[in-house]
């Protein structure tokens, strides 16, 4: 097998510039003491970014594949590689069983489903203190964005709940074979220290879901269609809109939710 088909129904773009593939391994911070960490490479393809992973001495890679071809196109090429390939869906993948110590993930994602591997690395963020992804440049500033900023979303407020982000640098549609109609950028999550937030975390998602549902309307309209009136009670936020309040406030939001609900 020279080469895998990329598969448009699996959102794949395989990488062509091995200096870019260098650079995103490298993104990954090193570790300077202790055993090899566990690396999860989320869509290993045709092994673009995989060699260098590879070559690191401070990480263990593994590999998350669903596609067979490029399965069998690694199994092929990198046979020492092959224990640690997983075939499957990474979305279904039980990381806490299969990484209870602990995994950084990486990877150049589909676009199709970055933002579901995202919402999964929430899920899984006490056993996840690091992730360096490749996605569409557009979701990448969406989530390293502060508020106030028009691009200020849901996945931002709940990533930065929890890692603080860094976008680290714009790649060009060029690099990628077949060449995506957007430019990409790879960003870095690394776990802050809140081990909890000061609110009922399930009920904060749905806060901060129901506030940007109707994002170009006042606070006080967004959350009333989801929670009702709350009794006829007017909270001071009620006339800002959601992309204005940052993690802290939308915490202090929730509480507030939960006392008149």
């Amino acid at each position: 097998m020279t080469e895998v088909r990329a598969k448009k129904a699996l959102g794949q773009h395989f990488l062509t510039d091995l200096n870019i593939a260098q650079k995103i391994c490298n993104s990954l911070t090193e570790r300077t003491e202790g055993e090899p960490e566990a690396v999860l490479e989320v869509g290993c393809g045709m092994g673009v970014l995989t060699q260098y992973l590879l070559r690191r001495e401070d990480i263990i890679t593994y590999g998350a594949e669903i596609d067979s071809e490029s399965v069998e196109y690694l199994n092929a090429h990198y046979p020492d590689f092959t224990p640690r390939l997983i075939e499957g869906d990474f979305l279904k993948m039980d990381l806490k069983e299969r990484f209870a110590e602990g995994v950084r993930v990486i990877g150049n994602f589909p676009y199709n489903i970055s933002s579901q591997i995202f919402f999964k690395i929430i899920e899984n963020r006490d056993i996840v203190p690091q992730c360096v992804g490749m996605i569409q440049k557009e979701v990448a500033v969406r989530i390293a964005e502060p508020p106030g900023s028009r691009e200020y979303g849901i996945l931002s407020v709940l990533l930065q709940a929890w890692y603080d982000i860094e976008y680290l640098f714009t790649v060009s549609e060029k690099v990628f074979n077949p060449p995506p109609k957007v430019k990409s950028a790879v960003i870095r999550l690394r776990r802050n220290k809140t081990t909890k937030l000061d609110c009922d975390e399930a009920l904060f998602v749905k806060v901060v879901k129901a506030s940007f549902g109707q994002r170009r309307k006042m606070l006080r309209n967004s959350l009333k269609a989801v929670f009702g009136n709350f009794g006829g009670a007017e909270h001071p936020f009620f006339t800002t809109r959601a992309e204005q309040l940052s993690v802290a406030q939308f915490v202090e939001l929730t509480q507030w939710v939960a006392e008149h609900i």
